[in-house]
């Protein structure tokens, strides 16, 4: 049976408060990640390392949540005043780049004296990243290091890589924001990404193992990051030598 006339605004005016409802819960799941940025930062002033980077995590997580569920629910047309993409950069400017930068500096992970010159280089190449209007391929690949500095803080953490290789990596990745090199998005790609799926899935695990277990986390914990790692870099590469993919 047909709605009754006279009640059809009412049912329309409750579906449109739920859809306006469950998008502003998905820009405040978004928002969240600037919370957990904080927290993280304050963990990182009190010396510990481990929940710091914990709290990465976290805001690492919500940032691969909040992308799929905004798309599916049509979060721009719903609420078109409010720039979702823009608040996603700005919270992610702070959880992968301003805290980690902060935690390579705060816990010497650079050479003596070059801690502070390390974080301001991570701080100031990562603008550019942000600010490029051309950051990513028609199929979802990052041009240029992708600004992802929680990563390579975890790496530097995890491994015990000497300040000496932390620095030159530092250097490295920052220039390689300004090179066309093209760098996997691991939940967007669709490329062997059965594979890719399984090697991220494989790397969440193994870094939080690595973090959270430091002191009894098994060797090969380290291996299953570093394999992970090695096919996302293969990925990339290949895209990069390949070309554009034919349309």
């Amino acid at each position: 049976m047909d709605t009754p006339f006279s009640e059809r605004p009412l049912a329309q005016q409750a579906v449109r408060t739920a859809r306006q409802g469950a998008a502003w819960a998905v820009h405040t799941l978004t928002a969240s990640g600037a919370v957990l940025g904080m927290l993280s930062l304050l963990e990182v002033f009190r010396y510990d390392a481990r929940a710091a980077l914990l709290w990465l995590g976290a805001a690492l997580a919500v940032d691969g949540l909040d992308g799929p569920i905004a798309r599916k629910i049509g979060v721009r047309d719903i609420l078109p005043r409010v720039d979702g993409a823009i608040l996603d950069l700005i919270v992610d400017y702070l959880t992968y780049v301003l805290v980690p930068a902060l935690f390579i500096y705060w816990f010497d992970l650079l050479p003596p004296g070059l801690g502070i010159w390390g974080a301001g280089w991570i701080v100031l190449t990562s603008l550019y990243c942000f600010a490029n209007l051309e950051m990513k391929t028609a199929d979802n690949y990052f041009v240029g290091f992708p600004a992802i500095w929680n990563v390579v803080a975890l790496y530097f953490f995890v491994l015990s890589t000497p300040p000496w290789a932390n620095a030159a990596v530092t250097v490295v990745l920052g220039v390689l924001t300004f090179v066309p090199l093209k760098f996997i998005h691991p939940l967007r790609v669709r490329e062997l990404h059965i594979a890719t799926w399984g090697a991220t899935v494989l790397w969440a695990i193994s870094s939080f193992v690595l973090v959270f277990f430091r002191a009894s986390a098994p060797a090969w914990m380290s291996w299953m990051l570093l394999a992970a790692s090695a096919w996302l870099a293969f990925v990339s590469v290949r895209r990069t030598i390949r070309g554009a993919p034919a349309p």
